[in-house]
């Protein structure tokens, strides 16, 4: 071998034994220290799994609310829907009380007849109210509460009421599952 190669190859192992690498070797490393193949679809999955999740999860919550807005919706309009028939309930009991009134002046079957008949469409309107979850208060006797009540007029408390009690009530209120409908308009001791 001549001396220039010689030289060189003194001065490879020279550089080998310093720590150094040859070109195959840096080479080599940069390949390692690329992601592999299957690094980078393990990766891609693992991103498409979350982004799965995410959209199942978005889903999910989707329903709830619409489910939710559904329910309130619901009862919105079945709030609309008996605010007017309260009134006519009212007018029904105010039938049947004056009819009440008339048949104890009189002595007559028609009107006997007729009284039964207002009583039934009471009695089946009640009932239909009762259906949709809207029952009545009873509220004379109990403390004042404006949560339930509407105080229209105070009078003074008979002997062994206390103050605040509900003496009377001028128009019914209702409720509807645990809402008030309509609050009770009442007579308030003072």
């Amino acid at each position: 071998m001549s001396t220039k190669a010689t030289d060189q190859t003194a001065v490879e192992e020279e550089s080998l034994a310093e720590g150094s690498e040859t070109p195959i070797e840096q080479e080599l490393d940069e390949f390692r220290e690329q992601p592999s193949e299957l690094e980078v679809l393990r990766q891609e999955y693992a991103a498409l799994e979350d982004r799965l999740l995410r959209q199942a999860a978005d889903f999910q919550n989707f329903r709830r609310r619409a489910f939710e807005d559904r329910a309130v919706a619901l009862e919105a309009g079945r709030n609309q829907i008996a605010l007017p028939m309260l009134d006519v309930l009212d007018d029904l009991r105010r039938s049947l009380e004056a009819a009440d009134s008339a048949s104890n002046e009189r002595d007559g079957n028609a009107f006997g007849a007729l009284h039964n008949g207002v009583r039934l469409v009471y009695e089946k309107f009640v009932s239909e109210l009762d259906r949709l979850g809207i029952r009545e208060m009873t509220v004379v006797g109990t403390r004042f509460d404006e949560e339930l009540h509407e105080a229209i007029l105070q009078q003074p408390a008979p002997e062994g009421v206390e103050p605040g009690t509900v003496l009377n009530e001028v128009q019914k209120g209702y409720t509807i599952g645990d809402r008030v409908l309509r609050h009770a308009r009442v007579v308030v001791a003072s």
